[in-house]
């Protein structure tokens, strides 16, 4: 097949998203396809608008990727893509959008408080305690995250988050373990994947434990009860249907350490597929070689037309 991977772009994540698009790349070529590789940047919609290719798989992340405007362009073009449509792209992507849709799921979400830059946010009244968990609200990877102590690091915080975005969610700090779940498969038949622990080398699981060579270490299945495996697998299978999401999905969550129920964290549509990605970890357990995972993927692409 001829394939497009679009890759790169202009968000924070960038850097990131070129590490995920070579993975992709170098995955389809020993799969035997031709192969389009792109640095998308949106002064240059031409290089995607002559694209012939009988589907692209977007290695994009954050903004201009992951949002649903490059869905959006790629579904008035009749191209098909792998992974979530429009709407399920920028609802996911909204965090306290997506945590407004599972309000009502029975998955327990954070406590939070969401900031816009219009606002005047000197005087805030926090409906939790410290520490205060401080992210943009349609970043990921961690970018412009500050956990808050006291209320001086929380302003520096909030300053910090709105230089990525307009809007800024500030969440009750959760002790606990981070786990993830990476969920695969089409419309009806969707499964989840092994729980993934993360143990990142540095206090938090920030952007360098995340994509720095060594900087967490994953555990597959994840050390956590059985009770729980299932909830949070069951859980992301809810919270990936109804935000919206198709073909796959990474769902985040934390493990309290006083024993009480997870606690949902976000949905990434397109998760990272570095050497060090979780996803790729995740479909290694249940016998995907990275190869056959993003075969896979673009095979479940090909029956969403």
């Amino acid at each position: 097949m001829k394939i497009g991977v679009l890759y790169g772009g202009t968000s924070a994540e960038r850097e990131v998203s070129l590490s995920s698009g070579k993975g992709i790349v170098k995955a389809l070529k020993e799969n035997g396809h031709e192969v389009i590789g792109i640095d998308f940047h949106p002064e240059r919609l031409g290089e995607v608008m002559e694209l012939d290719v009988d589907i692209v798989f977007i290695g994009l992340h954050g903004k201009y990727g992951e949002d649903g405007r490059i869905q959006g362009l790629l579904d008035m073009l009749q191209i098909p893509y792998v992974g979530s449509g429009v709407l399920g792209s920028a609802v996911a992507m909204d965090k306290a959008k997506s945590k407004k849709v599972l309000k009502d799921s029975g998955i327990r979400l954070a406590k939070d408080l969401v900031l816009y830059k219009s606002d005047d946010n000197h005087s805030i009244d926090l409906p939790f305690g410290f520490p205060v968990v401080v992210k943009p609200n349609s970043e990921g990877s961690t970018i412009g995250l500050t956990i808050a102590q006291n209320e001086e690091e929380l302003h520096r915080g909030i300053e910090e988050a709105f230089r990525f975005d307009n809007t800024v969610i500030l969440e009750e700090f959760i002790s606990g373990t981070e786990v993830t779940v990476a969920v695969m498969g089409e419309k009806g038949n969707v499964q989840s994947l092994p729980v993934v622990e993360i143990v990142p080398k540095n206090a938090y699981y920030d952007y360098e434990s995340k994509y720095a060579e060594g900087g967490s270490e994953h555990i597959v299945p994840a050390r956590i009860s059985q009770d729980f495996t299932e909830m949070i697998q069951c859980q992301s299978v809810i919270a990936h249907e109804l935000l919206g999401c198709e073909t796959y999905s990474r769902v985040d969550y934390i493990v309290p350490k006083d024993g009480t129920e997870p606690v949902f964290l976000e949905v990434n549509t397109l998760p990272g597929m570095t050497p060090t990605s979780l996803y790729p970890d995740a479909a290694k357990e249940v016998g995907y070689s990275y190869e056959q995972m993003i075969e896979h993927l673009i095979q479940l692409g090909l029956k969403k037309k």
